[in-house]
């Protein structure tokens, strides 16, 4: 057990053992939480003083750069008054050269927009003139294609009459193609052509060209060519291959086995249109319906019986024909267009060129400019060399004006000697 005194009333007071050690306990954490607070207390303020005293400082570091800045800025300011004044002074000083070189400039540059004003005054006379042309070819040609059109039509029309006409006649040849066949291989073919177009040759082909194709230079020829022409120019050219066989023939023959020939021939006798002429696979529908156009084989190629031959002449040179003024009208254009096309390149060149001479001068201009600017620093720099030496000179002069007999003497007693009997000379 333990005893410990009241400190209120002075009486004794006894507890056991665990109840002490609580107690001690108590006291003893009391007392450290207070040491503890006034420690904190004690660290707290001087932080607090340390804070102050730096930001004291702080603030007069600050206040420092502020002034230091302040007298920088002025100075700065005072530095770029003394440069603008110098720079105003110079800009006075050469104003009036530059002033001067303006103006003859300008003089210049207005002499040469009156140039291309009135260049370019005739240019779009001459090309309004030109786009009237061109308007009134175009209205011609485009008149010139409804006629084509309506020719056209009234082609196709007579066409479709002849291949109605060829119809019965195909019905005939079916009939009597034994007889035929045997007729022609009798009188040969190309010979039966031939006498077909001599029948209308003066009359309806009277300029044109009909003969048997004989230059085998190339190694191979075809059997007739046919060309016509319009004011002595060709505007139409067939190449022609017969070919027959008689009925009782083992081996038979096909069209399309002579098609490669034909091509060539018409390629190398420089031929627009190529014509077989047949009578090979008679029993064909696809031939015998008359004028067959085999060109996805070969371009501008024709396959037709014999009775087929003097129209389709007609029709080919007709078709040519109507497209001869077209092709004239066509040239013409062209070669309205190339001439319209080099005036605009010849415009171009001018444009182009009164540009770099306007560039050069322009750049001479301110290369002129900066000559200038040089020149007035090169005289400042020998103005101020001249005041220089003008401020030697008076300094020499006043020496020399102060300069005296006994002074070059003085110390010199041969010199002193010469002056005073040179002096005693004079006087005598």
């Amino acid at each position: 057990m333990k005893e410990i005194i009241c400190p209120h009333c002075n009486k004794a007071i006894t507890i056991n053992e665990s109840d002490y050690n609580d107690l001690l306990s108590q006291i003893k954490n009391h007392e450290i939480e207070d040491r503890v607070k006034e420690r904190e207390s004690v660290i707290l303020s001087e932080k607090k003083t340390e804070e102050l005293l730096k930001a004291q400082e702080e603030s007069k570091k600050r206040q420092a750069l502020e002034e230091r800045i302040v007298s920088l800025e002025n100075a700065l300011k005072d530095k770029d008054r003394e440069k603008e004044i110098a720079i105003s002074k110079t800009r006075e000083e050469s104003s009036a050269k530059i002033q001067e070189l303006t103006y003859k400039l300008e003089g210049e540059e207005e002499r040469q927009k009156v140039a291309i004003m009135e260049a370019t005054s005739s240019i779009k006379e001459e090309l309004s003139s030109r786009d009237t042309k061109i308007l009134s070819l175009t209205h011609a040609l485009d008149e010139k294609e409804k006629e084509k059109q309506e020719k056209l039509r009234e082609q196709e029309n007579n066409f479709n009459f002849i291949l109605k006409s060829k119809d019965e006649q195909i019905e005939q040849y079916k009939d009597l193609k034994s007889r035929l066949s045997t007729k022609m291989v009798g009188e040969e073919l190309e010979q039966h052509c031939l006498t077909e177009f001599n029948k209308v040759r003066m009359g309806s082909f009277p300029n044109a060209y009909f003969e048997k194709d004989n230059d085998s230079s190339d190694g191979s020829k075809g059997d007739f060519i046919f060309r016509d022409y319009d004011d002595g120019q060709e505007y139409i050219s067939i190449m022609f291959e017969m070919k027959n066989e008689m009925e009782e023939t083992a081996s038979k023959h096909k069209n399309e086995d002579f098609f490669k020939k034909l091509d060539k021939d018409r390629t190398s006798k420089k031929c627009e249109y190529a014509v077989l002429v047949s009578l090979l696979e008679a029993d064909s529908e696809y031939y015998n319906q008359g004028i067959v156009d085999v060109s996805y084989v070969y371009d501008k190629m024709y396959v037709i019986r014999p009775q087929f031959f003097i129209p389709l002449i007609t029709l080919l040179r007709n078709a040519a024909k109507k497209t001869v003024e077209t092709k004239k009208a066509l040239v013409a254009y062209q070669q309205e267009h190339i001439d319209i096309t080099n005036f605009e390149n010849k415009l171009l060149d001018f444009q182009e060129g009164f540009s770099k001479n306007y560039l050069a001068a322009q750049n001479k201009f301110e290369d002129a400019i900066k000559n200038i600017d040089k020149s007035i620093a090169d005289l400042q720099k020998t103005k101020e060399a001249l005041l220089s030496s003008e401020r030697q000179l008076r300094l020499a002069n006043d020496k020399a004006q102060s300069v005296t007999i006994r002074k070059l003497t003085h110390g010199n007693a041969t010199m002193a000697k010469k002056f005073k009997e040179l002096k005693g000379d004079d006087e005598d």
